[in-house]
């Protein structure tokens, strides 16, 4: 008899393990408010979520989308500072006009002309990358407090409304500052940032300009790459991006005028640090500003927190011909946050991740590999999700089971859209 209650007791026991077990990203480690020791049931829409790369946001105004970023209570976005950014690179376009004014004016006339590869008009980086260069360079136009970032089309004659012609004195002599062209990089297929829009654009451009071009400027390293392979490395012009993609600081040996990091090995961690962080349970801080059981703590010189846009930004590095060599490898982790977590305190999670576009060579073969090497280090079981660029039903449509998971990470195609997600988590 005591054989078969004791049988009966393990079979019980088995029983409720089993269907602990097989409620996968269903259930927290968190007790319920009783005090019993059961795993609560979590609802998609109380699950950690992070938005990353594009911020939810008015393409139109840049006002922040405050609904998308208070989903709930472990909603956060993680990006990088896009004005600190776009002034890092204006200033560093400037720079090298200053240390190369012997040589830039390519054609004598005294004007140095340059053009610009616009990613997408309605993208906060975009918009404040396109004002970052003429900030710098001096042909910015401001309308209702703001400067213009419409692309000019044409502008030969310096007589566009939406820049002017800027003013440069240098060792004694005033130079003329003029774009002399910009264009939203957008192909057929409404794909924005397209690098093969920008290759052919250059060639465009080249002909009706020629060696009026002094300099190539891109709201990124892929377009810019684009334009430098297309034309401007064998023309001996000075191209410069946003990204320090690998292969853009690889070509600075070639010729290829500089880049922006934007600190992607700091932005992967937090994307997926902050998630790690609110499945444990953890003060958000938690291996960013505080060390973690591990060692692993980020310096206040690398990123910052914004409490009240519920947003950690990584700051922007200028890599040019004098520090290159250090940015070679754009997927190695970041030192101070390379520490394994210890399985048993911070047990193994699922994550479902999108990248918007697969295409995109920042997001595809810098942020995804870095990724990659942190979600192991942080016990994280991540599904990588690659969508086309263009549409977010592309995305959307293959999250049809959020309940597989326990946290989400999410790259919109379009910052008006986060609404498209956090319906399928309210559901």
């Amino acid at each position: 008899m005591k054989k078969k209650v004791l049988a009966l007791t393990l079979t019980a026991a088995m029983m409720l393990s089993m269907a602990a077990c097989s409620s996968g990203g269903n259930t927290s480690d968190a007790s319920q408010d009783n005090g019993g020791t059961e795993a609560a049931e979590v609802a998609n829409k109380d699950k950690p979520l992070v938005w990353f790369n594009r911020q939810p946001s008015n393409s139109s105004t840049g006002e922040l989308d405050m609904t998308a970023l208070n989903f709930n209570d472990n909603t956060y976005y993680v990006g990088f500072d896009a004005n600190q950014g776009a002034e890092l690179q204006g200033t560093m376009i400037l720079d090298y006009v200053k240390a190369n004014i012997d040589t830039i004016d390519r054609n004598g006339d005294g004007i140095i002309g340059y053009v610009l590869a616009i990613g997408d008009i309605g993208h906060n980086d975009s918009i404040a990358r396109t004002r970052g260069v003429r900030a710098a360079l001096g042909t910015a136009v401001e309308k209702d407090g703001a400067i213009v970032s419409d692309p000019v089309g044409s502008n030969a004659d310096g007589s566009a409304t939406a820049v002017k012609d800027g003013s440069l004195e240098v060792n004694g002599k005033t130079y003329i500052v003029r774009e002399l062209a910009s264009q939203e990089m957008k192909n057929s297929a409404g794909a924005t940032w397209d690098a093969a829009t920008a290759g052919n654009a250059i060639g465009t451009w080249a002909s009706s300009f020629g060696d009026q071009i002094d300099i190539v400027a891109s709201n990124n390293d892929g377009m810019g790459m684009s334009m430098f392979n297309a034309w401007s490395k064998a023309n001996k012009v000075p191209t410069f991006g946003y990204d320090a993609n690998a292969d853009a600081v690889a070509a600075i040996a070639e010729g290829y005028g500089g880049t922006i990091s934007q600190h992607a090995d700091v932005q992967a961690y937090l994307t997926l640090r902050v998630l790690r962080n609110a499945l444990d349970g953890v003060d958000i801080d938690t291996g960013i500003g505080t060390e973690d059981d591990a060692g692993n703590v980020l310096s206040d010189d690398v990123y910052y927190y914004d409490e009240a846009a519920r947003s950690y930004y990584a700051l922007n590095v200028a890599v040019t011909a004098d520090n290159y060599t250090e940015f070679t490898d754009s997927t190695k982790v970041y030192e101070p946050v390379s520490n394994q977590l210890d399985a048993s305190a911070h047990p193994e999670k699922s994550v479902w991740l999108n990248i918007y576009n697969a295409a995109d060579n920042f997001l595809s073969a810098t942020y995804q590999p870095l990724l990659q090497n942190y979600d192991d280090l942080l016990n994280l079981k991540v599904e990588y999700i690659g969508g086309d660029g263009q549409t977010e039903a592309n995305i959307t449509n293959r999250l049809s089971n959020p309940s597989a998971y326990d946290a989400f990470a999410i790259n919109m195609v379009k910052t008006d859209n986060a609404a498209s997600y956090t319906a399928l988590l309210s559901q």
